[in-house]
């Protein structure tokens, strides 16, 4: 009877462990403009638009993000490190490697779906 007992409570542990869903948006994206080559972002890293970095609101800086745009269901993997976007409407900013990977500035703005693939530490 104890080893049942003991059984149920470890698996109502690990399934408590098993995790929520991962955090998902969907919205509008744009890119950083080229003036902000070299400048610090909010996480005290410099901006470089060959780097495949991302700004938003409220994901962890270091944070790891799937960005999908839906129309070409081209995606691309970007690091946070800045505050933004601030345009209403609006859930990223993303550097100009990653917005081209993705065909995001040609539009200059367009739809993406969001995936966190790692949180940061």
């Amino acid at each position: 009877m104890r080893s049942i007992s003991f059984l149920l409570l470890v698996l109502a542990f690990l399934t408590g462990c098993a995790g929520g869903k991962a955090f998902t948006q969907t919205g509008q994206a744009s890119y950083y403009a080229d003036k902000f080559n070299g400048r610090k972002t909010a996480s005290g890293s410099v901006y470089r638009p060959g780097q495949r970095t991302a700004a938003h609101n409220t994901l962890p800086f270091g944070t790891v993000v799937r960005v999908t745009n839906p129309r070409n269901h081209r995606s691309v993997k970007v690091t946070i490190t800045d505050r933004g976007p601030h345009v209403k409407g609006r859930i990223i900013d993303l550097s100009r490697k990653a917005a081209h990977k993705i065909g995001v500035d040609k539009a200059g703005v367009a739809p993406v779906q969001l995936k966190v693939v790692k949180k940061a530490r």
